[in-house]
């Protein structure tokens, strides 16, 4: 994530700030040219000569991305388009968890963005486009997962407490909001980059066969649990279960690395080259993200243990995971 600055009077800003705390100007985010503008006292801007405002989700979600104004411009912004469903405006409790989602998930959209994924919604493109179901289970039961270019998150997830209680029963390491977005879009990437595609044969050389009956294998990894000795060859116990998790759990890793790194730099804790936007393709480029990743993640643990928390990347990355990371770096890159 980058480091921003308000145009108005310096004062450094984090990506969610939708106003300025120290001169007080209001502020939007501007996909495009991936910057927080100020807005004048209609709510407006201007940018590069295009005319922005609000996105319409700005009070209902606390969106504070713009869209393009004019006769035809989209209300909605490049992320919240991406919601083809949401609670009801009459449910209070499940609009503040729907808020906190679609935050992470703009955090995620932003580092597609920055690393040149296509990201075409289903209203575009119904049949291969993307969208995403964001449902509380607090009166019907949703399974968070992903079913071609839809993605369904239980909004329950941005609950510490109840996210912790997972976390814990199924015995992670790590359990997150955005790690369930990124781990989810994870399978959309698989359909866009690989399919059935020149890519598919060395995707089952490293992960296997995608076309694996799914069902037989989830019975299988939640009666058996993992096979042994799982951590030379997975990130996580739960990458063990299918290809298509292997995969998604890999991808997942993938951008976490990828953005930390980004974030790392803006503050000078890591090189200028480790940002999202930095031309690193193929073998080359992957091998210095790893030269980069490895000191960093074992100094913000030990940081971490400093105030008492639990490892920030609680995770070891064998030479098969890399092998299988440096797949998806390598087709993430490919078009750069």
């Amino acid at each position: 994530m980058r480091d921003f600055l308000c145009r108005e009077c310096g004062q450094q800003l984090t990506f969610e700030n939708s106003l300025c705390l120290n001169c007080g100007r209001a502020l939007g985010f501007h996909l495009k040219s991936r910057t927080i503008v100020v807005l004048d006292d209609d709510g407006r801007a201007d940018v590069d000569g295009t005319p922005l405002q609000r996105c319409a989700d700005a009070d209902v979600a606390a969106c504070n991305w713009l869209v393009e104004r004019g006769e035809g411009s989209p209300s909605l912004c490049e992320s919240c388009r991406l919601t083809r469903t949401r609670p009801g405006d009459d449910d209070a409790d499940a609009l503040a968890a729907w808020a906190e989602s679609e935050l992470a998930k703009r955090r995620v959209v932003l580092e597609l963005d920055e690393l040149s994924l296509p990201i075409i919604g289903k209203d575009t493109d119904p049949d291969n486009g993307l969208a995403f179901d964001l449902l509380s289970s607090a009166v019907n039961p949703v399974t968070t997962g992903h079913a071609n270019g839809v993605i369904t998150l239980d909004l329950a997830e941005g609950d510490d407490v109840h996210r912790e209680e997972l976390r814990v029963s199924m015995d992670e390491p790590y359990r997150t909001l955005i790690g369930h977005f990124r781990h989810e879009i994870g399978h959309f990437y698989q359909m866009v980059l690989v399919g059935d595609g020149p890519n598919r044969e060395r995707y089952e050389e490293l992960f296997g066969d995608p076309d694996t009956d799914y069902q037989a294998e989830l019975d299988r990894h939640y009666s058996e649990g993992p096979p042994s000795g799982w951590a030379d060859d997975y990130v996580s116990s739960y990458a063990t279960m299918h290809p298509a998790e292997d995969w998604a759990e890999t991808f997942a890793h993938y951008l976490h690395i990828r953005d930390t790194l980004d974030t790392a730099a803006a503050f000078a804790l890591a090189p200028a080259g480790a940002t999202l936007d930095a031309d690193l393709p193929g073998t080359v480029g992957f091998e210095r993200i790893i030269e980069w990743w490895l000191p960093l993640s074992w100094s913000l643990n030990q940081i971490n243990r400093s105030m008492g928390h639990q490892d920030l990347y609680p995770f070891v990355l064998p030479q098969p995971v890399l092998d299988k990371m440096e797949f998806i770096h390598t087709l993430v890159t490919a078009d750069r």
